[in-house]
C-alpha cells in the first residue's frame, strides 16, 4: 500500500523556505514508496534509489545521487514541484512529519554548536519518519517555527578575545604617545611666545619624566597586586586630564608647566607596567612577541599622528588646540575600557572554554602575588641585564623623541610644518619593523630556537642598528640622507620590542609588572638625564656629540645584554 505524508500549509511552507532536501527511499516493510524531509548534512545512507513519485512531477527536478540516494533540492519557487505530497495526503489520510531525519533504526539527532553547524547524537528511530499520529514540529528559540540550523554569531563575537585586550592596549599606547610628542611640536612657538632659551625647553622637556619615573615601581606593585585593568584605566584618564590642563599652566608661569608635565608622567609612568602584567596573563608564549610588538607599535603610531596632525592644528587654531582635542580622546577609549577589559582571563565570563585553555596552555592561573619578592628578584643576572639595557636602549631613544623636531629646525632648516611631517617618517618605520620582528621571533621560536637566542638576536639589531646609523649622520649632507638615516635607526630600534621589551614576561610572568617597573625605571633616568644633558651639550658643542654618546651607550648595552641575559625562567 503506498503511503504519503500529511503536511500543513504553515509547516510545509515554513520548510520550504529553509532550503531543505527532500529525499526518498522504498519502505522496507511494505515496499511501498515514501517521501521524507532530508537535511543535506545527514550522513543517513539509503539502499533504494528510485522513488515512483518523482516520476509524477510535471516539470523537471534537478536530482543529485549519492550512495544509493535519490534527493533534491526545495525552494520557495519549487514548491508546484511537490504538490503532489499535499494531493496525496488527502486521499491517504495518514500524517508525515516534515521535520524528520529518517533512516533505518540509527537515526542521527543534532544539536546545534560553534558556527551554526551541528554535532550529532545517534538515538532510536522511535519518534521519526512515517507515524500513525501527528508529531509536533520542532520550535525555533523563539518558538515561531521550525529550528534545525542555529545562524553563526557575527564575526566580531568571534574575535579572539585575548586580541581584543591587545587592541585596547594598542589604542591606550596611540593615545600616550600622542599626548607625550606633542609638546616636541608646540614648544617651538611656546618658547617664541614665552623667551625660553635651549636650557629651558630641556628642562621642560625633561620634567615629564620627573613624574614617569615616580609610578614605575608603584605601577607595578600595583597591577601586579589590584589587576592591569584599574591600573591601566586609571592611567589614561590622569594624563589626558594633565593634557587638558597643560596650556593653562603655560600661561600660569614656568612653575605651574613643569608641574603640570611632571603630573601628565605620573599617568603615562603606570601605562606599561600595567600593560605588561595585563599581556602576561592573557598571551600564550607562541604570541608574545607579535603582540608586544603590536601594543608597541601603537606609541610609534601615536608618535606619527602627533607629529602629524600637531602642525596643522598650531596653524589654524593656535598651540593650546593641540592639548584639548589630544587629551579628550581619553574619554572615549576609557568607555571602551569599562565594558570590554578583564585583568585576566579568570575574570571573563564570555571566554569561550577553548580560548582559555589555549592561554593557559595546560597550567592553573595562579592568583595575583601578596608579596613582592625583592631580594630574590635583585639577586639575578638577568634582571640587572634588563635594567641596564633598558637604560642604554632609553638613552637613544628619548633624545629622538624628544629632540627631534628641533634638530630638523636647527640643522636641517626645515620649517614647523616640515619638521612635524618628517619626524612622522621615523616613527612609522618603527610601527612597521616593530611587528616585522615580532613576527620573525614568534616563527623563530615555533621553529625550535630557543627563547634566549631569539631575545639575543633581536636586542642586539635594536642596538647595533641604531648606532650605525647614528654614526652616519655627522656624514651625511643633505636632508634627504638625514632623514633616512634618521628612519633607518628607529626602524632597526624597534627589533627590541621582540628583545628586552618581551623579556620581562620570559625570565617572570608572574612579576612582569614589577619587573618592568624597574627595568624602565631606568629607562625613564636615561630620559631625564638624556634629554636635560642634550640641551647642555647644545650649548657647548655640536649635534655629532649628542650623537656620539647615544652610540657608546648602545654599545655598552649590547655586550651586557648578550652576556647576562637569559629567556628562561628564573622567577616564579
Amino acid at each position: 500500500m503506498a503511503m504519503s505524508g500529511l503536511i500543513s500549509n504553515r509547516n510545509f511552507s515554513s520548510f520550504l523556505s529553509s532550503g531543505n532536501v527532500y529525499g526518498s527511499r522504498r519502505d522496507q516493510r511494505g515496499g511501498a514508496v515514501v517521501s521524507i524531509a532530508k537535511d543535506p548534512f545527514s550522513r543517513c545512507q539509503y539502499n533504494s534509489v528510485c522513488s515512483p513519485l518523482e516520476e509524477r512531477v510535471s516539470r523537471p527536478v534537478r536530482m543529485s545521487r549519492n550512495k544509493g540516494e535519490c534527493y533534491c533540492l526545495v525552494s520557495w519557487q519549487k514548491r508546484k514541484c511537490l504538490s503532489f505530497m499535499v494531493k496525496a495526503s488527502r486521499r491517504s489520510g495518514c500524517s508525515f512529519n516534515s521535520l524528520a531525519s529518517c533512516c533505518s533504526d540509527n537515526v542521527e539527532r543534532r544539536e546545534v554548536c560553534g558556527l551554526g553547524l551541528s554535532k550529532r547524537k545517534h538515538a532510536g528511530s522511535e519518534g521519526y519518519g512515517i507515524v500513525k499520529g501527528k508529531m509536533d514540529p520542532l520550535q525555533s528559540a523563539d518558538g515561531t517555527g521550525e529550528a534545525i540550523l542555529q545562524q553563526a554569531p557575527p564575526w566580531w563575537q568571534q574575535f579572539p578575545k585575548r586580541w581584543v585586550m591587545v587592541l585596547l592596549c594598542f589604542t591606550a599606547f596611540l593615545l600616550c604617545n600622542m599626548d607625550r610628542v606633542n609638546m616636541s611640536i608646540a614648544i617651538l612657538p611656546m618658547s617664541q611666545e614665552f623667551n625660553w632659551n635651549s636650557a629651558t625647553v630641556g628642562l621642560i622637556q625633561s620634567s615629564f619624566f620627573w613624574g614617569y619615573l615616580l609610578t614605575q615601581i608603584v605601577g607595578g606593585i600595583w597591577a601586579d597586586k589590584l589587576g592591569g585593568k584599574l591600573v591601566l584605566g586609571f592611567g589614561v584618564v590622569w594624563w589626558s586630564i594633565a593634557t587638558v590642563l597643560t596650556p593653562i599652566a603655560a600661561k600660569l608661569g614656568l612653575p605651574c608647566l613643569l608641574i603640570m608635565r611632571a603630573f601628565m608622567g605620573i599617568g603615562e609612568g603606570v601605562a606599561m607596567p600595567a600593560m605588561n602584567n595585563i599581556l602576561s596573563k592573557w598571551i600564550p608564549v607562541s604570541e608574545r612577541s607579535r603582540s608586544l610588538a603590536l601594543v608597541y607599535s601603537g606609541m610609534y603610531l601615536g608618535s606619527v599622528t602627533g607629529l602629524a596632525f600637531s602642525p596643522v592644528l598650531i596653524q589654524k587654531f593656535g598651540w593650546p588646540s593641540v592639548f584639548y582635542s589630544f587629551g579628550s580622546l581619553g574619554s572615549i577609549w576609557f568607555i571602551l575600557w569599562l565594558s570590554k577589559a578583564y585583568s585576566s582571563p579568570k575574570e571573563d565570563p564570555d571566554l569561550t572554554v577553548e580560548e582559555k585553555k589555549f592561554i593557559l596552555g595546560g597550567n592553573v592561573s595562579k592568583e595575583p602575588v601578596s608579596v613582592i619578592p625583592w631580594k630574590l628578584i635583585l639577586s639575578k643576572a638577568p634582571v640587572w641585564a634588563l635594567i641596564i639595557s633598558h637604560f642604554c636602549h632609553n638613552w637613544g631613544t628619548f633624545i629622538l623623541l624628544t629632540w627631534m623636531p628641533t634638530y630638523y629646525n636647527q640643522v636641517l632648516k626645515f620649517n614647523l610644518t616640515e619638521s612635524g611631517l618628517f619626524c612622522v617618517l621615523p616613527w612609522l618605520t618603527m610601527a612597521v619593523f616593530a611587528n616585522i620582528g615580532g613576527w620573525i621571533a614568534d616563527t623563530l621560536v615555533s621553529k625550535g630556537l630557543s627563547i634566549t637566542t631569539v631575545r639575543k638576536i633581536m636586542q642586539s639589531i635594536g642596538f647595533l642598528g641604531p648606532a650605525f646609523f647614528l654614526t652616519q649622520l655627522g656624514h651625511v649632507r643633505t636632508p634627504a640622507m638625514a632623514v633616512l638615516c634618521m628612519a633607518c635607526s628607529q626602524g632597526s630600534d624597534a627589533f627590541s620590542q621582540s628583545g628586552l621589551y618581551s623579556n620581562h614576561q620570559d625570565i617572570g610572568p608572574r612579576y612582569a609588572g614589577v619587573l618592568l617597573g624597574l627595568s624602565n625605571t631606568a629607562g625613564v633616568l636615561a630620559g631625564v638625564f638624556g634629554t636635560a644633558a642634550t640641551g647642555y651639550i647644545l650649548q657647548r658643542g655640536s649635534w655629532n656629540d649628542v650623537f656620539k654618546v647615544a652610540v657608546a651607550l648602545y654599545i655598552i648595552g649590547t655586550l651586557v645584554w648578550n652576556i647576562f641575559a637569559t629567556g628562561e625562567k628564573v622567577l616564579d
